[in-house]
């Protein structure tokens, strides 16, 4: 055979030998790390479809788990776990979350849509690294948070609302660095709120707990945004914690006990709603500037003093029940008449007069309630149901609060 041949043969065996072993390098690469396979044959066994679902009818383990529902790969790794059809109104999942979940080491993000999942959450959990996204509401989770999810310092959102845990939130989850998102509302939790430490921290929604305590005024963040604590039993002032957070847009401390006074500052934030109703907040309120809040709510508080004109410019304004007093600002009823003013409620009051005309035509689009403060309400018009029939306040109680 001539040399020529022999060196035919020999590129044809080499490029024979490099396309198997890339062939066999794409097999490798494609084929699951075993103990991910374990893992996710384990976490389907502990959960069913509800009626109505078939999200586990691709999870044949016959063929690549890469390619089931919910499951995201990168090389031999499951990265991303979403249990559950994600669209909305779909019936979600039913059974458990299984220990094994914490087998899955280069997971990044878990996630199970609303159904029926019950039991706790795993401590497992916290041996997941890289988890930066945990989301497992609306279902039916009972017990603690446990407190070894400190150790997900990675973790960036944390959503467990709408279940039945209890216990108190771990300090240690307000050391986690990266954390941006922390959504623990409607469950039964108790104790304190603990300090969040994170920078980044933009949301905390905590409502519909049992929260008590007060809040120290370092306790959160300057680049918290949205800010909602209400139906919990939180006490004390949180004048010297609003006065830092000057990256707020929306609030809602409603439905607690806090108490002390409200800072003028707080008006300047960019914040689109502020709900402070059914606290303790006493003293006069004093916005720096004309306040361009489209909502606020201080509602059922001890606020006293007169009524600052700079109120006249918010679309939705509840200062009823509480113990303001003197002259309604014309501001006001030029706002109100203008139809840029929808809601005003000053009912359960001690107000004495507002200058509007009694024949003055108040938009439909517009409510105004006055009755129940030291005047007869010049005009009359339609108060809600819990305002109560009678329109004066008894003399004698104006006397009282007068002297």
């Amino acid at each position: 055979m001539s040399n020529h041949k022999k060196l035919i043969r020999a590129t044809v065996a080499n490029i024979f030998w490099v396309f198997f072993l890339l062939q066999c390098k794409f097999f490798a690469n494609a084929i699951l790390d075993p103990i991910d396979f374990l893992a996710l044959q384990s976490i389907r066994k502990a959960l069913d479809d509800m009626p109505g679902s078939n999200f586990f009818s691709s999870w044949d383990f016959t063929s690549d788990p890469c390619n089931f529902a919910g499951v995201y790969c990168e090389a031999d790794k499951v990265i991303a776990l979403n249990l559950g059809d994600p669209r909305a109104g779909s019936p979600g999942l039913t059974g458990r979350l299984d220990p094994a979940i914490g087998k899955l080491s280069a997971l990044a993000e878990f996630s199970v849509v609303p159904g029926r999942i019950i039991g706790s959450l795993p401590q497992s959990l916290s041996q997941l690294k890289d988890l930066r996204f945990l989301a497992v509401s609306r279902n039916f989770l009972s017990g603690e948070i446990p407190a070894t999810l400190g150790q997900l310092r990675n973790l960036k959102t944390l959503d467990l609302s709408y279940n039945q845990l209890t216990g108190a939130i771990p300090r240690s989850i307000g050391t986690i660095p990266e954390l941006s998102n922390v959504i623990l509302c409607h469950n039964r939790l108790s104790g304190s709120v603990p300090p969040f430490l994170s920078q980044s921290l933009t949301r905390l929604d905590l409502k519909h707990n049992d929260f008590t305590g007060s809040l120290a005024p370092s306790s959160l963040p300057p680049s918290i945004q949205y800010l909602s604590l209400s139906w919990n039993r939180l006490s004390g002032p949180v004048d010297r914690l609003l006065n830092r957070l000057d990256q707020l847009n929306y609030v809602d401390l409603s439905m607690n006990q806090f108490s002390g006074g409200i800072p003028g500052r707080i008006f300047t934030f960019p914040i689109t709603n502020l709900q402070l109703q059914r606290n303790q907040f006493s003293g006069s309120v004093q916005p720096v500037n004309q306040v361009t809040i489209g909502t606020v709510d201080l509602s059922y508080n001890r606020l006293s003093g007169q009524i600052s004109p700079m109120f006249s410019t918010v679309q939705n304004l509840y200062l009823n029940n509480n113990r303001f007093t003197g002259q309604v600002p014309g501001s006001f009823v030029d706002n109100l008449l203008a139809a840029s003013i929808q809601i005003l409620y000053l009912q359960h009051n001690y107000l004495t007069g507002i200058e509007i005309n009694p024949t003055a035509e108040i938009p439909l689009s517009s409510s105004l309630c006055l009755q129940y403060n030291c005047m007869v309400p010049p005009v009359q018009t339609p108060c809600p149901l819990k305002a109560g029939m009678q329109k004066t306040r008894p003399t004698a109680q104006c006397n009282e609060w007068k002297g």
